[in-house]
């Protein structure tokens, strides 16, 4: 993350969600908070890869590609996500590195509940100018400023007013690659300890992948040689995990895995046209479930 700024990968996963509404998968997906949480040159780009039409030159025509494929992910990760939400409602909501999520104005199901927005200071202070422009929120927001390299969680939520007693749904999106594997293992004690019996974790991560992985590498070489701005400059992968791994550390702390499915099975249940097979092969969606005791 640049020390000045928020983050760039959550203005980029915006920028994707403003894509992919109306357009892939419209039966299921929709986001129109996307477009009112991006300026004016965020927007520009967005109505580029929406206009269906390719620019001329290679560094336009890459960030082009790039938005487009990126857009192409996050339909089936977040369909996943807001269905697993609507299956078990809690009263509360924490969002861990929220970035420029929108669930707390676009989904009715969560009126009435206390969505806690947990993020880099910040980033948080970035949400906050932009939300501004937002209709007001289905539920009660309480806004949790947490560096995850730094803070203890459970001190943060506490202190902001989340209860452990109640069920919470806990949802881990677009974050856990771009922490360590002890940054995530910290992390899930903290929520663990902080869940009641009944609460849900949802949690999106990478699975290792050495083709995703030089696909990644060759596009940032790209974006070097093209001399065009690169938005995960600053917020590098830090680690990826088999889902046996990811499946140890979450029982190890008291969750039972209800489901573990990559972004490509995903689409395929959306009848999605799929490009970025191998990108989306290694990005999964796991639900697991407090158990009691």
């Amino acid at each position: 993350m640049d020390k000045t700024e928020g983050s760039r990968t959550a203005v980029l996963v915006c920028q994707a969600r403003a894509v992919a509404h109306g357009r892939l998968a419209p039966d299921r997906f929709a986001d129109p908070t996307a477009s009112a949480l991006l300026r004016p040159d965020e927007l520009a780009a967005v109505e580029r890869v929406r206009s269906g039409v390719p620019p001329e030159g290679w560094g336009p025509r890459m960030e082009y590609e790039f938005l487009r494929a990126t857009a192409e992910g996050l339909v089936p990760r977040t369909v996943a996500i807001d269905d697993a939400v609507r299956e078990r409602t809690s009263p509360q909501v924490v969002i861990l590195g929220a970035g420029l999520d929108g669930r707390a104005w676009r989904m009715p199901e969560l009126a009435g509940t206390a969505v806690f927005e947990v993020d880099h200071p910040r980033s948080q202070e970035d949400k906050r100018q932009r939300a501004a422009a937002l209709s007001s929120p289905a539920g009660e927001i309480v806004f949790v400023p947490v560096d995850f390299t730094a803070d203890r969680l459970d001190d943060s939520l506490k202190a902001a007013g989340h209860r452990a007693d109640l069920p919470t749904t806990w949802i881990w999106e677009g974050v856990v690659p771009y922490l360590t594997r002890a940054e995530v293992a910290a992390t899930v004690r903290d929520l663990a300890g902080a869940s009641a019996p009944g609460s849900r974790l949802v949690v999106n991560y990478q699975s290792p992948s050495p083709a995703a992985l030089l696909g990644r590498l060759l596009a940032r070489a790209m974006r070097r040689l093209s001399r065009r701005p690169d938005p995960m400059a600053h917020e590098p992968w830090k680690s990826a995990w088999t889902p046996a791994a990811m499946r140890e550390l979450l029982t190890g702390q008291g969750f039972a895995v209800a489901g573990d499915t990559d972004l490509l099975t995903l689409a395929g249940a959306l009848a999605m046209p799929v490009r970025s097979r191998r990108s989306l092969g290694s990005g999964r969606v796991l639900v697991a479930d407090r158990q009691a005791g």
